[in-house]
């Protein structure tokens, strides 16, 4: 690598802008990362985080060689191996598991840690042929995706650009400040045309702060809000007949369902003056174009599947989907139309039919799962011991002796202080990947910017040299990863004609064929009416309210705490950190100040708590600390714990999700990691 290089590449992480990079490097070393300003979605900008990403790479707490541990679990003791000595040892420890419990005994666990689709898929294959248990992989979108496709059918959305023409922008539920960065410029340039911008939100984040109108509703009464709208919507007569009747189903049994949520009985449930309700549907109904982004974030409680679900409505009363500028977006994925089979390997189970367990379990799973018993555990791009609801159970698990566990990672995280083995990762500049998106429209392609430091392998390598070792001949473990990228982009497709990847290596992005003002519903919706689906009999069928249906997230929905915990903990993401990828960066901690619990002056006042006292948060799972930030920027009774902070670095070494209940959502299996009862109360020093 010669001096004072340029090299394109792409974030792997998991935000919906996956930003085109340009990496600055010298004598082989990332010096810094700066957005791409050739491409027309990251602007030639990247948040935060991302500037301070080589820290990370060079960090400290990198993992540069194989290890093998010699202390007590959770002690971080480790003594360093080569890599033959590692391999062998997974080998043989995961061949006498499966001799004496069945391959099903073995479990790979991980998530988003990268986003390129061959690097997140490597290991599919491997556990497929092997026959270990699958995961679930839940803990993010699927509640989301679940209620989006009940009404809407597939994981298809406007495209966000088209927002630029919209006269009326709600964001709900997404903190885009934080999380969604670039859509602000499409964003701003409607507004410049006189758009308004309405943020729905628990609490007054910093997307918020910018908005001409915050509505700051109680935590998990989104569905009745958007029932609400719905009733004034209808009976004002602030709605598209002609596209109800052309395009949706189930119109009439809606009209009698939102009956029941005038303004006043929307209002007592929300928490939102009757006048603003009125005014935000009147605004929606009368606005020539309005477009909503919505977020992840009510999707992640009780009811957070109907929640989407029932927000989708809005549009489809209005006629908004047809609409230049108007509409509504969740995810953006479905536009790819790629082969996941040639990542994911499906046809290696060869008839297996192995159990599956949900990731958000993870906890039950390790101290209660019994036939068969989880005996290895498999982690990459992931850091469950940060990151899953149950920390209690979930660390309770990684400490038995019984279990072996490798984890393959980047750096030194809570989760590899419980693991047998360590195997050094590559970072996203090491390794080769294709990306999409599930915010934009942009196919991207990145080749290693630097070489692996240390001997960091990507995951692809490591599953092909495990498929070695367990005899596995099958081509599909010998691919070259060209073939495996031209395998991704086999399948005919409308959105992706012209795509290709000399294309891809050549420019580095290619956006797909999708009008940035269009309607990808023109011909219908993908359900099994071909409309808009206001009653939904496969929601019936799966036992599910056909229609749009508030239920109250009460806290007897978790055992134990009715009574004692009378707040209600949301843990939405921090500004600073993404997930739990840059929590360890010293950098990073000092911007995002601490870990601390944003609590209303009245909540603060009745226990005796003011600005910056220590706190201890309990509830019938366990108990954190936390520094006190008393604001009105949360509603009383909701207190916020903006995360992922590693455990290690929290007071007493129990993170945030020690508080979070494993108890799935209404609909997609996944977690309420919004809607979780505590009580506060002064911690003595």
């Amino acid at each position: 690598m010669t001096c004072n290089e340029k090299h394109l590449s792409v974030c792997p992480l998991d935000c919906p802008d996956t930003c085109s990079l340009v990496v600055d490097i010298e004598e082989g070393r990332v010096i810094s990362l700066k957005g791409n300003p050739d491409h027309p979605y990251t602007g030639g900008f990247i948040c935060g985080k991302m500037r301070h990403y080589p820290e990370k790479i060079y960090s400290p707490h990198r993992i540069r060689i194989p290890l093998r541990r010699t202390g007590p679990k959770g002690a971080g003791k480790f003594e360093p191996v080569s890599w033959d000595s590692a391999l062998d040892e997974i080998h043989g420890r995961f061949q006498a598991i499966i001799d004496k419990h069945g391959a099903e005994a073995i479990l790979p666990y991980s998530y988003s840690g990268t986003m390129g689709l061959i690097q997140r898929n490597a290991g599919h294959p491997f556990f497929h042929k092997l026959g270990a248990s699958r995961l679930d992989r839940t803990i993010c979108s699927s509640t989301a995706e679940t209620g989006w496709e009940y009404s809407v059918g597939r994981g298809v959305s406007h495209d966000p650009e088209g927002m630029t023409a919209s006269d009326l922008i709600l964001l709900w539920g997404i903190n885009a400040a934080s999380t969604n960065l670039h859509i602000l410029p499409f964003l701003q340039k409607a507004r410049k045309k006189g758009a308004s911008l309405i943020v729905i939100d628990p609490y007054r984040n910093r997307t918020a702060r910018q908005a001409d109108r915050h509505l700051m509703l109680k935590p998990g009464t989104d569905t009745a809000l958007a029932l609400g709208i719905m009733h004034l919507l209808i009976e004002k007569e602030w709605i598209d007949k002609f596209y109800i009747e052309e395009m949706t189903f189930g119109f009439e049994s809606l009209r009698e369902k939102v009956r029941d949520y005038p303004p006043r009985r929307t209002s007592e449930i929300t928490g939102l003056d009757a006048k603003d309700i009125l005014d935000l549907a009147k605004q929606y109904g009368t606005a020539k174009a309005p477009f909503i982004r919505l977020g992840m974030g009510m999707s992640r409680q009780r009811g957070g599947g109907m929640a989407i679900r029932s927000v989708a409505c809005l549009p489809a009363l209005t006629g908004a989907f047809t609409k230049p500028g108007g509409g509504i977006t969740l995810m953006t994925g479905s536009y790819f139309e790629l082969d996941m089979e040639a990542v994911q390997g499906t046809a290696l189970l060869d008839g297996k039919t192995p159990r599956t367990l949900n990731m958000i379990h993870l906890g039950r799973i390790l101290t209660e799962q019994n036939d068969p018993p989880v005996k290895g555990l498999f982690i990459y791009h992931s850091n469950p011991a940060a990151t899953a609801p149950q920390q209690g159970k979930v660390i309770e698990g990684l400490r038995r002796e019984d279990l072996f566990t490798v984890v393959h990672e980047q750096v030194a995280t809570d989760t590899v202080d419980y693991a047998d083995i360590v195997l050094p990762a590559t970072t996203f500049l090491e390794h080769t990947d294709l990306y999409k998106s599930y915010g934009h429209c942009y196919l991207q392609y990145a080749a290693p910017a630097i070489s692996p430091v240390g001997e960091a392998k990507s995951n692809r390598e490591v599953f092909r040299l495990l498929a070695e070792r367990f005899g596995f001949r099958d081509p599909f473990f010998s691919r070259s990863t060209d073939e495996i990228i031209e395998a991704l982009l086999a399948p005919p497709s409308a959105f992706r004609a012209g795509i290709d990847l000399p294309l891809l290596k050549r420019k580095g992005f290619a956006r797909l064929n999708v009008e940035r003002a269009g309607n990808p519903f023109d011909t219908g919706f993908f359900t099994p009416t071909g409309k808009f689906e206001f009653y939904s009999e496969s929601m019936k069928q799966a036992g599910l309210p056909p229609l749009p249906d508030y239920r109250p997230p009460t806290s007897s929905t978790v055992p134990g705490t009715a009574g004692r915990c009378p707040l209600v903990l949301m843990t939405p993401p921090a500004h600073h950190f993404l997930n739990s990828t840059f929590s360890n960066l010293e950098s990073i901690q000092t911007l995002e100040r601490g870990p601390s619990l944003w609590i209303h002056p009245e909540d603060a006042e009745d226990r005796g708590i003011t600005d910056g006292d220590s706190l201890g948060v309990f509830n019938e799972s366990g108990e954190c600390f936390l520094a006190a930030r008393v604001t009105r920027e949360t509603r009383k009774g909701v207190v916020v714990a903006e995360s992922v902070w590693w455990p290690k670095s929290m007071p007493g070494g129990n993170g945030i999700n020690t508080l979070i209940s494993d108890e799935e959502t209404d609909m997609g299996g996944g977690p309420a990691f919004h809607y979780n009862p505590v009580e506060v109360v002064l911690r003595k020093s």
